[in-house]
């Protein structure tokens, strides 16, 4: 477990929940020389907005 991660958390408190944990591309994350590969941030940004345009409303 990523002891700062979401996932972990999220997971510690609703077991049995399917999740992901998924972002752009970065270098030396979590230091002062983290870096992100900007080319990877469309394609993470486009399947954000593809997943909740497809998730259902809870009516």
């Amino acid at each position: 477990i990523h002891a700062g991660l979401e996932c972990g958390i999220i997971g510690a408190v609703v077991p049995g929940l399917d999740m992901i944990s998924f972002g752009p591309t970065l270098r030396s994350p979590h230091s002062p020389d983290e870096r992100c590969f900007i080319p990877s941030v469309g394609k993470f940004y486009d399947f954000v907005v593809a997943t909740l345009e497809n998730t259902p409303v809870k009516e």
